[in-house]
């Protein structure tokens, strides 16, 4: 790709916000789709779905006891101001499971 083209490509898209079991049932769907101009870090997504769901009274605490995948890659144990997002991604929540 030659310069022009790379200065002229959109850099903004969606990142799909995707929630699972007590996640889901405390957003209370099943996904969000957030606009972004570029790439953004974990963080400003996950207080941006909470913004979302405020007024939910347990969905902040259910998305911090969540694992975190980022596409098929584990975040969790990652500092979520450093974790960059780009557009186009997806990332799951997905509540600790009991049983088997």
């Amino acid at each position: 790709m030659d310069s022009t083209a790379a200065r002229t490509a959109p850099s903004g898209g969606l990142v799909t916000l995707r929630y699972w079991a007590a996640a889901r049932s405390a957003a209370g769907v099943d996904e969000d789709r957030i606009e972004v101009d570029g790439p953004v870090s974990l963080a400003w997504l996950v207080r941006s779905a909470d913004g979302l769901h405020r007024d939910s009274a347990r969905f902040r605490d259910v998305i911090g006891t969540c694992s975190t995948l980022l596409g098929d890659r584990p975040v969790t144990s990652d500092d979520p101001e450093t974790v960059q997002v780009p557009p186009g991604s997806t990332v799951e929540f997905l509540p600790p499971f009991a049983g088997g």
